[in-house]
């Protein structure tokens, strides 16, 4: 993810799940007090009890009730069949903390920097300046900036997809946004509130997006091939198919597609999906806030749907990157599209719709090069952090996990209708026309006992069809307007839902919740999946209240197609000095101590779970790190009760469930440079070679050090007086093998 975090727009009265288990604890006391013919004489009691508890908590409100406890969850359902055996045991030693300016690796590993920011892509484009003097024109044939998700596709002698080739294939990965103080040669030129600079806009239009490089190793050393046919970037400029419900809604017509089946580009690309049939998902996260939309003069123009939708979806403001104020514009509108006011005649004349094309999917063939990609609109439109498929089994729907990444929002699941075969596997993106622009769409519901529900987001569904804060009028109002589905149906507010990822060994679903604030979790907000509010002070003492460190969920079901699920959480982030096992809950130690998780992977050589962070919480203290873990599965650990505390003394008791403590089998692996977002993660088949993304090094640099190559933060990986670029960099082990092992 990105640090510029979306806005919050979730304004539903959707339960936290807290407010589910005191519904449930008042049912119960009223169940049992009436029974026992105490019922008016305890009511008396509970409203005289409460009035004397309203002056105890310190502030104008009444003292929150300690939480109940409610059962235990049952046992969760058997695992599917197992894949192949985990580790017993990690093969490296644990790495320090480290504020150092480099990728510290555990002993016995080496890593090589193989693609950053700018390297050239194609024949003929020079080397990288690094100074903010390359040709903008160039940009569309070199790395993107913010390395971010990234996947390995094997690549065979005849350029097809190998499952078995560890020497040569492709890497495909997104880029996510960028920094705009290296980027050019003093940082974005802002006069008046506008971009003034046509060359600046272009590089950053081309600098988003997702790269496809051919990746060769030759004598145990990894490089890329600058000529190779195969070589692409998809950028903000690409066009781009729209696919399933959504495709020629009247809804996604534009100036550049009147028809409203096609669009122009994709960015704010983060986590990934990687389909049954070797292509890639590059998922559209905080696209909202690229779009200008002046409320203040636009909103009377619009209806209260789209008033609705806008509001919910965070389609307002000026652009984060103003790329709509350039003046004049082009022939073909490449400022003027990133304007989302109504400006013309009608739809076909302006770019009002051009928000509706964002926050999809897209699915990308890396093996045909001319293909163009394709936004998946069944798989529904939300703030994608990602797209994780389940195992493809035959005869069974395909199925993906997803995140909304934005604090409060929800966890959703695509169930295709068309069932699994295996045949399909080598049909490129005609199988993601079979398989993700036919589905059923769901949101995630978790209960406070530990179980859950998949809610179907389709007028099929009545809750969505009857839901009156907005009228949905067919399927590609409800692909459009997912969150509002989701609030329709009650789905469970979630902290910031963000990578996923499927264990192979028993089918169980991992997701990171990164962290939370006080204002936005606040101890009465507590619950069993979101149970911690606490101070984390820094070692000057600066208070972080909330959720500052962030936690692990993970959810089991029968099958991946079923609509019930049995949950607990795995890992709770925090500093091992912290005694406290109200907030070190996972008993953490000084060798795996970390703060809030965001990446997330299994491998399929090794079955070990690798975590990544994006932290600012622990920073005084450590970098970003990435960790190994040999977890077990749901339902290992317990029921816990945790105790939280804010900032007036007041307490509060949550149950919740909580996964085993991993103790040595969770191990720091790896910190980055300073300043930096560890993120993106694959390997080769063997496991002999993972691949991880060091993202925006030294970003918080001020534009008023730009001068000043001393007053850099990172300088990471050039070294020198270099500016910082996001680089992949590639690691194995000494004497080779699969690495972790």
């Amino acid at each position: 993810m990105s640090h510029d975090d979306e806005a919050i727009t979730n304004q539903s009265l959707n339960p936290h799940i807290n407010d589910l288990i005191d519904q449930r604890l008042q049912d119960s006391k009223r169940r049992s007090l009436f029974k026992s013919g105490m019922g008016l004489a305890a009511l008396s009691f509970i409203g005289s009890s409460s009035a004397m508890l309203a002056g105890c908590g310190g502030d104008d409100d009444p003292a929150p009730a300690p939480a109940p406890v409610p059962a235990p969850a049952p046992p969760p359902p058997p695992p599917p069949p197992a894949g192949p055996a985990r580790p017993a045991a990690l093969g490296f030693g644990a790495v320090p903390k480290s504020l150092a300016d480099s990728v510290v690796l555990a002993s016995g590993y080496t890593s090589s920097v193989l693609f950053r920011l700018g390297d050239p892509m194609a024949a003929g484009v020079p080397a990288y300046a690094n100074n903010g003097t390359d040709a903008a024109n160039t940009f569309d044939r070199r790395a993107g900036d913010h390395h971010d998700a990234i996947q390995y596709f094997g690549l065979s002698a005849t350029g097809t997809f190998s499952a078995t080739a560890n020497d040569r294939g492709l890497l495909v990965q997104n880029h996510e946004a960028i920094t705009p103080v290296f980027l050019h040669p003093t940082g974005q030129t802002i006069v008046a509130g506008a971009r003034t600079v046509a060359d600046e806009v272009l590089r950053e239009f081309y600098v988003h997006g997702v790269s496809v490089i051919e990746v060769t190793r030759t004598a145990g050393a990894w490089s890329y091939n600058q000529s190779s046919t195969f070589n692409r970037r998809v950028h903000t400029l690409t066009p781009i198919e729209l696919s399933g419900p959504a495709r020629g809604s009247a809804q996604m017509i534009t100036k550049f597609s009147t028809d409203g089946t096609r669009t122009r580009g994709t960015v704010n690309n983060c986590a990934h999906g990687y389909t049954p049939w070797y292509t890639y998902l590059a998922c559209e996260e905080n696209w909202a806030g690229y779009f200008r939309r002046v409320t203040a003069t636009d909103n009377a123009n619009r209806t209260a749907k789209e008033l609705a939708s806008f509001a919910r979806y965070g389609v307002a403001g000026n652009g984060r990157e103003l790329w709509a104020t350039l003046t004049p514009d082009t022939a073909d509108d490449l400022y003027g599209r990133w304007n989302a006011e109504v400006r013309g005649a009608n739809s076909a004349s302006d770019y009002r719709n051009a928000p509706n094309t964002y926050g999809w999917n897209v699915e990308i063939d890396p093996y045909n090069p001319t293909s163009t990609p394709k936004k998946r609109t069944a798989m529904g439109r939300i703030a994608h952090e990602g797209a994780w498929a389940a195992k493809a089994v035959a005869g069974k729907p395909i199925v993906f996990y997803m995140g909304c990444d934005s604090r409060n929002e929800y966890v959703y699941k695509y169930v295709s209708n068309a069932v699994w075969n295996a045949a399909d596997a080598t049909l490129g993106l005609a199988a993601g026309d079979k398989y993700l622009d036919d589905g059923k769409l769901y949101v995630a519901r978790f209960n406070a006992d530990g179980t859950g529900q998949w809610l179907e987001l389709s007028l099929s569904n009545p809750v969505v069809a009857g839901y009156a804060t907005y009228a949905f009028a067919d399927a590609a109002d409800v692909a459009l307007n997912s969150r509002i589905a989701a609030d329709a149906v009650g789905a469970t507010k979630m902290d910031r839902p963000e990578w996923g990822a499927v264990d192979p060994v028993n089918g169980d679903v991992y997701l990171t919740l990164t962290n939370n604030t006080a204002a936005l979790r606040t101890l009465a907000a507590t619950d069993a999946a979101n149970p911690r509010h606490y101070n984390d002070p820094t070692t000057t003492g600066t208070a972080q209240r909330g959720n500052p460190n962030g936690h692990i969920i993970r959810w089991r079901e029968s099958s991946p197609e079923v609509l019930n699920f049995n949950w607990d959480i795995f890992l709770f982030g925090a500093r091992s000095t912290i005694a406290d096992p109200n907030i070190n809950v996972s008993a953490l130690t000084a060798e795996n101590d970390f703060s809030s998780p965001d990446g997330l992977w299994f491998s399929p050589a090794t079955n070990i779970c690798w975590i990544q962070t994006d932290d600012g919480a622990y920073t005084d203290v450590t970098n970003c790190m990435l960790l190994a873990s040999l977890p077990g599965g749901v339902g290992d650990g317990g029921v816990r009760t945790i105790t939280s505390t804010d900032a007036m003394g007041t307490t509060k008791q949550t149950q919740t469930y909580v996964g085993a403590a991993q103790g040595t089998k969770l191990r720091r692996f790896l910190v980055g440079p300073k300043d930096c977002e560890i993120t993106g993660i694959t390997e080769t088949p063997d496991g002999s070679t993972i691949f991880v993304n060091v993202q925006h090094p030294g970003e918080g640099t001020p534009v008023s050090a730009i001068g000043d190559p001393t007053m850099f933060i990172s300088h990471w990986p050039d070294g020198g007086n270099a500016r910082p670029r996001s680089s992949t960099i590639a690691i194995t082990k000494t004497g080779g093998g699969p690495v972790g092992v």
